[in-house]
């Protein structure tokens, strides 16, 4: 490794596992062990604990918090707390940013190509597409939480679904339904430290006819994926279109899919808490280690 952590005090930041648990993060202890390996004294924390010192760390993580979607104000409220005290990656900027996802828009005034999206706030007048299969989903969410994937004739049962997160004061995202998915899959690029760490491909997330509110696989088939030229330029774009700049940030993820035109195209942008997927990459927790000591030397 290029450098040792001269006993950096790092925190991984998770989420307090309860009734509405997601899933479990199996790449968390093998990134304590190897940081702790490297000299860092590594510390898996509850961002919602209030117990702990944020300010007695040199760098605080986001790992997996899965649990911020149901809490979104008080997440982003906690990330503000917690970048003036120390250094926190993903910073609170990018991090208030990127829960909302109509950071979509964003990106596709940036010219970045996005899959469309319209937004449906609670209040707003219902409008739905009547001529080919669509998503609807919350514009904050994780592990596909109130998606679903209808076709025309299921508009009834997708207005209900508006009504119910509406109720709730959330806005809705209503997409068309990515046909390629089912055959291509989604393509997740992950960067460290500024570089594509690696690459996976997963199958179709919503199955025809799955309850918006029910339980879902939210990274099916999961493999070892090569990108292509084409892919990594889109990603690469879509970074340089992050508030601030590709430069802020210590990790993220590009989601994509081919669009109509058969070309990639952003799904989603995580820059919050992406599932790192180490236990299919094992050859990358080195440079993930090596990436977050030199961010805690800052």
């Amino acid at each position: 490794m290029a450098r040792t952590a001269d006993r950096a005090r790092i925190a991984l930041v998770t989420y307090r596992p309860g009734e509405k648990e997601i899933s479990a993060d199996r790449d968390l202890p093998v990134l304590r062990a190897a940081l702790e390996d490297a000299g860092a004294e590594a510390v898996v924390a509850y961002w919602d604990d209030v117990e702990v010192d944020w300010a007695g760390f040199d760098l605080v993580v986001i790992r997996s918090t899965w649990d911020y979607s149901w809490r979104v104000t008080e997440f982003v409220a906690w990330a503000e707390r917690c970048g003036g005290l120390t250094r926190l990656a993903n910073p609170a900027a990018v991090v208030r940013w990127n829960t909302d996802k109509r950071y979509l828009g964003d990106l596709a005034a940036a010219g970045v190509p996005v899959v469309p999206t319209r937004y449906l706030a609670p209040g707003d007048a219902v409008d739905l597409p009547d001529a080919h299969e669509f998503v609807v989903k919350p514009a904050a969410g994780a592990g596909a939480r109130y998606a679903a994937r209808y076709a025309p004739e299921e508009r009834e049962t997708a207005v209900r679904q508006l009504a119910r997160m509406h109720a709730e004061g959330l806005t809705a995202m209503v997409q068309p339904y990515v046909r390629s998915i089912d055959a291509g899959g989604e393509r997740a690029l992950q960067f460290y430290g500024g570089r594509l760490l690696h690459a996976s491909r997963k199958g179709a997330v919503l199955e025809p006819g799955t309850p918006f509110d029910g339980a879902k696989v939210p990274h099916p088939r999961l493999q070892v994926w090569e990108p292509t030229d084409t892919e990594r330029a889109v990603a690469a774009s879509a970074l340089a279109a992050v508030p601030g700049g590709a430069d802020t940030l210590l990790y993220a993820r590009v989601d994509l899919v081919d669009g109509e035109d058969g070309e990639p195209c952003v799904m989603e942008l995580e820059l919050v808490e992406p599932n790192l997927f180490l236990w299919l990459h094992p050859g990358s927790v080195a440079a993930v280690v090596e990436a977050i000591v030199t961010a805690a030397a800052l």
